[in-house]
């Protein structure tokens, strides 16, 4: 069997890799995809082909024969990206350290080079795989060299092969006429010029009839295109230039040393370094223990202590240390639990002794042997080692340095987190943007020491196998651990303290993770029962949308199946607006909303789709995530996110959906203990409040202060309008700069989220920064100082690094200059909650309270609360919440409490409209008898606002007079009324004054209520509410609707009205279809009042409140 060679084309795969590899980078910062991608793609073509050589071509940075033929060669390219610049001495470093052979030369094109050894090896009689990007290559193909062309996507790589015949089959020409293919058709990656008009479909039709170049040129006045002829006969100089430049060259002088170029012993000590500083974890199994070149001189003093007296007796001495590193190694009991179970310890006291205890757990015989049989008692250390772990750790004479630390605390004291230094939140703190913190790479870019990772040292075994087939292997793992934790103490204090991070450390970050840790413990109830039914309710709407969608589109299909679905949207319905990529019609999320405004199937494709993911993902998930004790511990994770917010896996409790209703039911199923209720404290717009405050803006600082809505008073300022005639679509395009403004929205992005065009988002940003100067300053401030820094900070001193801004790549800076607008707010609210939770934890301890904070979700706390607490449990949210950080602006919270976690999330302000007659008085009176809630009428409070001694007596004195007053000093109504018909100008004012007045009594009262929490249904009556601008403090809007002819019948009836004046009243208000367009739920009351209670109960018990 003939031997083979591998030649790889290395700056193309490089190449290829850079741009199929997501990016990587290692903890110094060099970019390492590309290498990765390389490496990956080496080793796969290395399996499959199995060779005896391999060789490695790079191009010379310098010009070729070529360029000397023509100047313009390859002028076209643009530069090599920097990030890739800076991985090719990497690559070429590795390489030599695995003694692949590389080979360039000055003069000449890595195409020369890989033609030239190619033929040569061929002739030789080897068999040649060419491994390239480049199509240019094809050229070389024969029975005997294969050209290997690999696609990187999404880490994954395809490999497309060709021999001669394979070349032909595609191109329908050989390899040697795919040399004069290209001289027709030209090359604009190499800028060969080519035939001008001769595109590659005409230069392959000529091909194919004359074969050759030559014969083109010799039957030229044959061919019947008149443009393509003349261009031929004209640009002849061009075609040969062309065939030049295109040929590869296949006979330099050059030669492979095969006995060097041998394919193997490419796993050294030097290249297993290198990939441990590339942090290629994934790449170092292939390595034999041999080539591991760790740090064996720290390992002679790691020893193993087999007696649990000695060890105890260690434990008690180590009290004695001020400082000392501990690695506990846990394990899952069995597959069915997350209850773990202690393995092992090991202590490092110093740099010349570290220890390492494995734990015995023996269990009891589940039957005896024989009725003779001596008792045999289960063997456990656990609790005797605990106990000793336990006053190792208390108190603070001891520091003690680990990794993890919230993964331990089941077996050290938790009265403080000061003895704590917890290395793996430290690294997260100085460098947030990494995919892990293990504790090889801690050692490698702190230490500078090498140790052997989990995955070398574990394989696919876990801790329970290791200590059983290789205690000597476990024994310096573990030891390794704690080593790494005290000796890297020292240095990632000193660099967060040189960061300003140590006060984040110590005053934050560690307290937290003891937070965490006791959340994680109490875990949530889930009833089990409700989690089906939902599931079930699922289901069936599910199943309703798939026919409805079937029935619209006229044909069965798999709505799954993005290909049938854009098929059958956009070429059998014909529906506007497709794009087609290479795969199929692009039916993604952003492409149907823009459509499911003008298309009732794309609603319900979308709808769906949110469906089917909630039941796969929570109705069918959580169900496996529910312990024995009926609850769901989700585990907690503080060195996660970027910008320093928690987040929750096992499972996912951070992304429960809430703009659907029924994504919202899905927190029914969680509940509190019996005797217990859950109260939600969830802070209001912190990420606006905390942009009022960092940028410093006087503007926004006093919107906020005016206790107004925000949003109102924005579209009120940005667009030049009173704040009582905000129309709800100023409000809408305000409310969405607001908050694009704090996410770095770009006008493109605000444009999309509007439906408007660019230059009007433009203009709504511009107008926007015009209204809020300050905010501009700010935010242009936090990206001039991250392009100098490389990094932005919150007002807690947290950093976010955005390598991004220093790109070559124009959209990756733009995406770090968005981050730097974004981070510094999100980050800051993200620090506040858990400030908040902190306080609210431990004042719940140190009061020897039953209540229990359970979960947090984004800027909300939910705490399990004993119902005798309710009071106080109250009093220490808001107190702890509000309090968290010092702003310009007041902290708000919206606090709720409720018989499961839906109901903790309602409070409900509800409005009553509609017009005179429809009858609601009689529902508002239905209400208030069957439901605990509040109830306000609009005219009552007209009333108390005109009050002698208020704000709106006094204005109403000052505009109208003191004819207005009666002899006992209330505003007489008559008197009033009778001026405004003598000056109907004045009604204007008069409402001026008075809506704004019953706005702030009615916000006012609902914030009482809100603290007092003992009402959480709220309704307010008025048949002007829509025209008043009330529409804006409620939640929702009820409209009660009856036929003309029955408020007619109603107002002659019950008021003595004439026909004249209930025409007159009728046509001065609202019609139907405007009030429907603004509300929200329709009683119709045209019938009996029965019917209308009954539409009442149903839409109140969607929200978990009966009668």
């Amino acid at each position: 069997m003939s031997q083979k060679l591998v030649l790889i084309d290395g700056h193309s795969i490089l190449n290829r890799a850079f741009y199929g590899v997501p990016d990587l980078s290692n903890a110094e910062g060099l970019h390492t995809n590309a290498i990765y991608g390389f490496l990956n793609i080496m080793f796969k073509i290395l399996e499959e082909e199995k060779p005896e050589y391999l060789a490695v071509a790079f191009d010379v940075h310098a010009p070729t024969f070529r360029h000397k033929m023509y100047e313009a060669y390859k002028g076209t390219r643009k530069p090599m990206p920097e990030e890739l610049r800076e991985q090719v001495p990497v690559m070429k470093e590795i390489l030599k350290a695995m003694h692949i052979t590389i080979m360039e030369q000055a003069g000449l094109e890595a195409d020369d080079i890989l033609g030239t050894l190619a033929k040569k090896a061929e002739q030789a009689g080897l068999e040649v795989s060419l491994v390239s990007g480049d199509r240019d290559l094809l050229q070389i193909a024969t029975d005997h060299i294969k050209i290997r062309i690999p696609k990187t996507k999404q880490g994954r790589t395809e490999i497309e092969d060709y021999y001669a015949a394979d070349v032909l089959v595609a191109y329908q020409v050989t390899p040697l006429q795919f040399i004069e293919l290209k001289a027709l058709m030209g090359d604009t990656a190499d800028n060969i010029p080519g035939v001008p008009k001769v595109g590659e479909k005409t230069a392959q039709a000529l091909m194919v009839e004359y074969g050759s170049l030559d014969n083109i040129y010799a039957h030229v006045e044959e061919i019947s295109k008149k443009s393509i002829r003349e261009s031929l006969i004209e640009h002849k100089d061009l075609a040969d230039l062309s065939k030049t430049l295109a040929t590869i060259k296949t006979d330099c002088e050059l030669q492979l040393d095969y006995e060097q170029a041998r394919a193997e012993g490419f796993y050294t000590p030097e290249a297993y370094t290198l990939c441990k500083r590339l942090e290629f974890k994934n790449l170092l199994g292939r390595f034999e223990k041999d080539a591991a070149a760790n740090d064996s001189k720290i390992a002679e003093s790691f020893r193993q202590i087999e007696d649990k007296k000695e060890f105890l007796q260690y434990l008690k001495k180590a009290q004695k240390q001020k400082e000392i590193g501990l690695w506990l190694i846990t394990e899952p009991v069995d597959a069915t639990t997350k209850k773990e179970e202690l393995l092992g310890v090991a202590l490092s006291v110093s740099d010349e002794e570290t220890v390492f205890y494995a734990l015995t757990h023996e269990k009891e015989p589940e039957g005896q042997l024989s009725l003779f049989a001596e008792e045999v008692e289960s063997v456990d250390d656990t609790a005797e080692i605990t106990e000793a772990l336990q006053e190792l750790s208390a108190g603070t004479d001891t520091q003690i340095a680990t990794f993890d630390v919230k993964h331990q605390y089941d077996y050290l004291d938790r009265s403080s987190t000061e003895q704590y230094f917890d290395v793996l939140i430290a690294a997260y703190l100085l460098n947030p943007l990494k995919n892990d913190y293990d504790m090889e790479a801690i050692a490698s870019e702190h230490l500078g020491i090498l140790i052997p990772g989990r995955a070398e040292v574990f394989g696919k075994r876990d801790f329970r196998t290791l200590l059983s087939e290789d205690t000597g292997k476990a024994m310096e793992y573990a030891c390794y651990g704690a080593y790494v934790s005290r000796k890297g103490k020292k240095v990632l204090k000193d660099k967060l303290e040189a960061a300003g991070m140590k006060c984040l450390m110590e005053e934050m970050e560690m307290p937290l993770s003891l937070v965490l840790y006791d959340m994680q413990k109490e875990g949530v109830a889930v009833k089990r029962e409700e989690l089906k039914a939902y599931g079930d309710a699922l289901v069936a709407r599910i199943e309703e949308l798939e026919q409805s969608i079937h029935t619209q589109a006229g044909t069965e299909f798999n709505i799954n199946s993005p290909k049938q679905l854009g098929e059958v949207l956009f070429e059998t319905m014909q529906i506007p607006g497709g794009k087609k990529t290479k795969t199929g019609y692009s039916t993604a999320a952003d492409v149907l909303e823009k459509l499911s405004a003008d298309y009732p199937i794309v609603r319900d494709i979308l709808e769906y789709r949110g469906l089917t993911k909630l039941k796969s993902t929570y109705a069918d998930g959580l169900a496996a995530f529910i312990e024995e004790d009926g609850r769901i511990h989700t585990n907690f994770n503080q060195t996660i996110t970027a910008t320093g917010r928690i987040s929750s896996t096992e499972p996912n409790l951070q992304n429960i959906p809430m703009r659907m209703e029924l994504g919202r039911q899905i927190r029914k199923v969680f509940i509190p203990r019996e005797g217990y209720e859950f109260m939600d404290a969830d802070y209001s717009q912190i990420e606006l409040r905390v942009l009022a405050h960092m940028s410093g803006d006087e503007q926004l600082i006093d919107a906020y202060r005016q206790e107004e809505d925000i949003h109102r008073i924005t579209a009120s300022k940005v667009f030049h309008t009173p704040f009582e005639k905000v129309t709800d679509l100023q409000r809408r395009n305000a409310k969405a700069v607001n908050f694009g403004i704090v996410y770095g929205i770009s006008s493109f992005g605000l444009s999309q989220d509007l439906s408007i065009s660019k230059k009007e988002a433009a203009q709504y940003i511009e107008q926007y920064f015009a209204t809020y100067p300050k905010v501009k300053e700010f935010i242009d401030k936090l990206v001039a100082d991250a392009k100098e820094k490389g990094y932005t900070e919150t007002m807690f001193g947290r950093r976010r690094p955005i390598p991004e801004l220093s790109s070559s790549n124009f959209m990756q800076r733009s995406f770090g200059e968005r981050v730097a607008m974004n981070a510094p707010i999100q980050g800051t609210a993200a620090d506040i909650i858990k400030i908040a939770m902190i306080k609210v934890w431990k004042a719940l301890k140190e009061e020897g309270l039953k209540s229990r904070l359970i979960l947090q979700v984004h800027d909300e706390l939910l705490v399990e609360t004993a119902q005798e607490e309710e009071a106080r449990v109250r009093e220490i949210l808001t107190e702890n919440m509000k309090s968290a950080a010092d702003l310009a602006v007041t902290l708000e919270i919206d606090l709720h409490t409720g018989n499961n976690w839906y109901e903790a999330k309602q409070m409900r302000f509800i409005g009553i409209t509609g017009g005179v007659g429809a009858g609601k008085t009689e529902i508002l009176k239905y209400i208030g008898q069957h439901y605990k809630c509040e109830i306000y009428l609009a005219d009552e409070i007209g009333h108390k606002v005109k009050e002698p001694g208020t704000e709106g007596y006094h204005a109403l004195v000052a505009l109208m007079g003191d004819g207005i007053l009666a002899p006992d000093g209330q505003i007489d109504k008559p008197a009033m009324a009778a001026k405004i018909f003598a000056d109907p100008t004045l009604l204007e004012q008069v409402n001026a004054i008075i809506h704004p007045a019953v706005k702030k009594y009615l916000a006012d009262r609902l914030a009482e209520a809100k603290n007092k929490g003992d009402v959480e249904l709220f309704f307010v009556e008025a048949a002007l509410l829509i025209e008043s601008g009330y529409e804006h403090i409620v939640d929702e809007m009820w409209y009660i609707y009856a036929r003309e002819d029955v408020r007619r019948r109603r107002l002659s009836e019950s008021r003595n009205y004439t026909p004249e004046k209930i025409e007159k009243i009728i046509a001065s208000q609202l019609s139907e279809e405007e009030f429907r367009q603004h509300c929200d739920f329709v009683i119709d009351n045209s019938d009996s009042l029965e019917d209308s209670y009954r539409q009442i109960r149903q839409k109140l018990e969607a929200y978990s409140w009966k009668e």
